[in-house]
């Protein structure tokens, strides 16, 4: 090779090197908030449902508390999904690295080797058993041989019919059990395509406020420590960025003490939520069920307690949906609300 093409050669490597070294540092030499806009934020899956309020609200006050600071997005975003399948599946192949999700449901998925945890509860209370305000019903007895609705094995709503079940002397085969997803079930029971259905708000809210339903029972009166909805995130998301988790964590129990100081911040709540960010539902009805009574649902108590959990777990093993116990530790990590500090939630 002649002398003045090895300088040419080397003149190109030289510029390659230094492209190489500028691009290696480019992410170093943006300013703090373009930084922050580079990075995707973490996706939070969640149903349309007033058990994962807190979920919404959190992201809402984060994103403006971030634009008042000029820090960019949110760190963490809200993703609609439309069933519990979904979220499942979307979890399970790490398409989404959190979501709230059905209690039993993450036991099961722990207990096939997913590596998820619970890092906090979503809520407490918010199921209802809803007959039509012409339905003969008036104690849970009343519906033997009746046929009602939930919205899943695996769901909360079934181990709740299961406890009204015990209480009245009843097993599963008194009733006849219909799975269905819970938008279908205000207009099955207005066709009286079902007698009865147990699900979690607003959708026993929705036939209430309509006019043709009335609850039967409601766990704020019948389940008091009741929970289905729980945050659940994948310990790779654990492993890799711990001080995001505990952000997500601090804002959801922010947003459930703020949720529950009283009707204007619930009404606020009820408007974000309806938002097509967000539930994309009829604010009035979110509104009812934050007020109709105001108990209906609450958020203020998310501790972590391992009786809670045991009692979902025997109750979900005695129903067939778990096929034998898990151990506390292998699906719950309570060190994220152990440490929790309160943020902000300017609403």
């Amino acid at each position: 090779m002649m002398p003045d093409e090895l300088a040419t050669l080397h003149a190109l490597r030289r510029r390659q090197v230094l492209k190489s070294a500028v691009a290696a540092a480019a992410p170093l030499m943006l300013p703090a908030p373009l930084q922050a806009a580079a990075a995707k934020p973490l996706i939070v899956g969640g149903l349309p449902v007033t058990c994962n309020l807190t979920l919404p609200i959190a992201c809402q006050a984060r994103t403006r508390l971030n634009a008042q600071r000029g820090a960019g997005p949110s760190p963490f975003a809200y993703a609609k999904f439309s069933g519990w399948p979904e979220v499942k599946e979307s979890l399970m192949t790490g398409r989404i690295q959190a979501a709230y999700m059905l209690a039993p449901l993450v036991m099961d998925l722990v207990d096939s080797r997913i590596p998820l945890k619970i890092v906090s509860l979503g809520h407490r209370s918010g199921a209802v058993i809803m007959v039509r305000t012409d339905s003969p019903a008036r104690t849970f007895r009343d519906l033997r041989g009746k046929s009602i609705a939930i919205p899943s094995r695996f769901a909360v709503d079934f181990l709740f019919l299961r406890k009204m079940l015990a209480r009245a002397g009843m097993t599963p085969k008194d009733i006849t059990l219909i799975e269905m997803a819970p938008p279908d079930m205000p207009a099955a029971l207005y066709a009286r395509a079902v007698d009865a259905y147990c699900t979690g708000e607003p959708f026993g809210a929705a036939a209430q406020r309509a006019g043709y339903a009335r609850p039967l029972a409601m766990t704020r009166d019948e389940w008091r420590n009741y929970i289905c909805c729980v945050l659940t995130v994948r310990e790779d998301l654990i492993r890799t960025d711990r001080p995001l988790v505990q952000d997500l964590v601090n804002h959801i129990q922010s947003a459930g003490d703020w949720l529950d100081k009283g009707p204007a911040n619930r009404d606020k709540a009820a408007h974000i939520a309806a938002s097509r960010t967000y539930f994309g539902q009829d604010p009035k009805i979110i509104k009812f069920v934050m007020d109709n009574p105001e108990d209906r649902v609450t958020y203020g108590d998310l501790r972590m307690i391992r009786a809670e959990f045991d009692e979902l777990m025997q109750l979900s093993v005695e129903a067939g949906t778990l096929k034998r116990p898990v151990a506390y530790e292998r699906y719950v990590d309570e060190s994220f609300y152990r440490n929790i500090k309160p943020v902000p939630i300017p609403l």
